[in-house]
């Protein structure tokens, strides 16, 4: 449940009764002045023809007008349906990504048999992706996993009833790769949440995460340090039993975790040599990729300039700010992630100030902080 956004802030103000009716006459004048609606300058094939010519020339603010006026001086027509279409496209791309879930929302309600439903059903869900990503985070090595990740449960949803609906449409696959990519994407939020504990001595806590992952999300690369995080805390809780059942499954998975039967936590997370972090990445060598074949790297989905406009038309040239920040991310890539790392551990720092934690945590608890174990898509 997301809360109620502020939009301002109400200052009482103590004004005369003269003054404060003069003032509401003036300002009452004004907006009326400034939102009166002179109707329609265009007929409605004139709006269309320019929404399309503003689309074919990448000026999507413009074309965004157009078939605003269009949706509002001629709500049924020839062109109602397909500029429904062009205008959820135009605001995506105008970076306008709640305009274009609310135009998708809005079509997939009004014109459920619409052979474009899936496109609209596939912007929604790659919308949803984008606004819970901020513009320069995608060029440094801090991890959307580690903020909220609320838009992507609800883009997950979206991928998950185009899958399921629509198999045999053109944007299934992307949408089948983008949900593994939200599936790994829970997991690393998760184990995120295991590290702060294991951090603070929390081990009920972090086993519960942990667990969680193991459970849930098999299949991705986050199992080797979930299953590590496991081992640790069971001997740290002195429930050596149960540590050595997941010692036993690290052995037979990961034998290049174990060294002289203790597990290695430090190599589970892919964590450098203590010279790698010095110097920033530079020198030194990072813990080699613990997981199997089948585990192969999470999945990255396509930039926002690459979905292709309802007509089928693809634009996937970068931008020159995307060329611009790819280029900064790689002279830059190993003082952000340390950057990145300095402001989680500021972040991570517990309100009483004595750097402990709860050591209790409840399977409720747990289950109710956590994500909803994902449903599994058709082939």
């Amino acid at each position: 449940m997301s809360l109620p956004r502020l939009t301002g802030l109400v200052v009482p103000v103590v004004l005369s009764g003269s003054l404060l009716m003069s003032a509401c006459s003036s300002l009452s004048g004004k907006d009326s002045a400034a939102k009166k609606d002179l109707g329609p300058t265009k007929t409605e094939q004139g709006y269309y023809q320019s929404a399309q010519r503003s689309l074919d020339n990448a000026h999507f603010d413009v074309a965004t007008k157009d078939l605003e006026a269009l949706e509002t001086y001629y709500p049924i027509g020839a062109y109602t349906e397909q500029s429904q279409l062009d205008l959820m496209y135009a605001r995506f791309r105008n970076s306008d990504y709640p305009g274009a879930i609310s135009a998708a929302d809005r079509f997939i309600k009004l014109y459920p048999q619409n052979p474009q439903i899936d496109y609209a059903m596939y912007v929604r869900g790659v919308a949803n992706m984008e606004i819970g990503s901020d513009s320069l985070l995608r060029y440094t090595n801090l991890n959307p996993a580690h903020r909220d990740t609320g838009y992507l449960r609800t883009a997950y949803d979206s991928f998950r009833d185009l899958v399921n609906k629509y198999p045999q449409s053109i944007y299934s696959p992307d949408a089948a790769q983008r949900m593994r990519f939200i599936n790994n994407q829970f997991a690393e939020s998760e184990i995120n949440v295991a590290r702060y504990y294991v951090d603070r001595k929390a081990y009920v806590a972090a086993v519960e995460r942990a667990s969680w992952v193991v459970q849930y999300y098999q299949q991705t690369p986050q199992i080797p340090e979930a299953l590590a995080t496991l081992v640790i805390c069971y001997q740290k809780l002195g429930m050596n039993d149960l540590a050595d059942q997941y010692l036993n499954v690290i052995k037979q998975n990961y034998p290049n975790l174990v060294h002289d039967n203790t597990v290695s936590l430090a190599e589970a997370r892919g964590e450098g040599s203590v010279l790698n972090r010095m110097t920033f990445g530079i020198l030194g060598r990072r813990a080699s990729a613990t997981a199997p074949l089948a585990l192969n790297a999470p999945y990255t989905p396509t930039t926002a300039s690459a979905i292709s406009s309802p007509n089928g038309e693809q634009t996937n040239q970068p931008s020159t700010l995307a060329k611009t920040g790819q280029v900064l991310s790689k002279l830059g890539r190993g003082v952000t992630h340390w950057f990145g790392n300095l402001l989680t551990n500021a972040n991570q720092q517990d309100e009483t100030g004595d750097g402990t934690a709860s050591h209790a945590v409840s399977s409720s608890q747990a289950a109710s902080g956590s994500p909803a174990a994902p449903l599994k898509a058709k082939p």
